[in-house]
């Protein structure tokens, strides 16, 4: 039977890991966090002290981290994977950028362990529901081999052969997403600030060619109704953009929208930090004196 090490019981680690849980497989999970690793462990799920536990423990680990620093040091740190006896195949979720997939493989290499980047998509609702897109790449004998578990989590589509081109493919989703959001932050307050209903506006833009997965989800979701609660901090959401920024500027490609989105997604992680991304939407109101959607009851 194959044991799958889990590293990462965060907002979106955890309703990964519980889908594998639920679906009988046998895990090793490890977080910085005992609060989260005691209710989580129980029957086929028991914890492990270290990275390097988890891949004595584990034929396959897969990793939801939220920072490249943090996947780095799991993977190739005192106590990483890569001093494992068992583990033979690394798949990395967590959003790293190409280049970190590249390092990562690099590392794992040499020691035996295979490599693969399987960012995905979807957010927690995804994460929980098993809807996620996993963004796989890795020599094809490894995506058979993570395959089974991978399909709990989501719908797996493989982007390519070599470390780093899942990894590619996700920084350029949410640089899209990211410029929808922000871009949607300034139509709607300056509709607001026109005198047009919020409500009244994405109705129109999502039957028209406006539409987009901030007006479609996120604005109608957590922005108005003033909730925020979309479960994805501000500042990891630059570190997504600014990595897609970076990897732009690699392959000398013009930036010139990415650049201006990265500006703005910089001054939300300076200014909201651990706050939910959604909120962008008031560092245009601040300046315009208007708000989007309904105030927050008074108790």
């Amino acid at each position: 039977m194959t044991i799958i090490g889990f590293v990462g019981l965060g907002n979106m680690g955890l309703p990964m890991a519980s889908r594998l849980r639920d679906a009988g497989v046998e895990l090793v999970v490890n977080d910085t966090r005992a609060e989260v690793l005691r209710p989580f462990a129980g029957g086929k799920v028991s914890v492990a002290s270290s990275p390097r536990e988890v891949a004595d423990r584990s034929d396959i680990v897969f990793l939801s981290l939220p920072t490249p620093a943090a996947v780095r040091d799991v993977v190739g740190g005192e106590q990483g994977l890569v001093h494992g006896r068992r583990a033979k195949l690394v798949a990395d979720l967590s959003t790293t950028g190409p280049t970190l997939a590249r390092e990562a493989a690099g590392l794992l290499g040499p020691a035996g362990i295979a490599f693969m980047d399987a960012p995905v998509s979807g957010g927690i609702t995804g994460a929980q529901k098993g809807t996620l897109t996993v963004m796989a790449s890795g020599a094809m004998a490894d995506h058979e081999r993570a395959l089974p578990f991978l399909q709990h989590i989501g719908r797996v589509v493989r982007v390519g052969d070599a470390a780093g081109q899942g990894q590619a493919m996700k920084v350029l989703n949410n640089m899209l997403s990211a410029t929808a959001m922000v871009a949607t932050a300034e139509v709607m307050v300056l509709g607001v600030k026109a005198g047009l209903d919020p409500a009244v506006m994405l109705d129109v833009l999502n039957t028209s060619s406006g539409r987009n997965t901030a007006t479609a989800d996120k604005y109608p979701r957590c922005v108005l109704d003033r909730s925020f609660n979309y479960g994805f901090r501000s500042v990891l959401f630059y570190k997504d953009v600014h990595l897609c920024q970076q990897f732009a500027h690699e392959f000398g490609v013009p930036f010139v929208v990415g650049d201006a989105v990265d500006k703005v997604w910089e001054r939300a992680a300076r200014e909201l930090g651990d706050g939910d991304f959604t909120r962008v939407v008031e560092l245009v109101e601040r300046g315009a004196g208007v708000q989007v959607g309904a105030a927050p009851p008074k108790e």
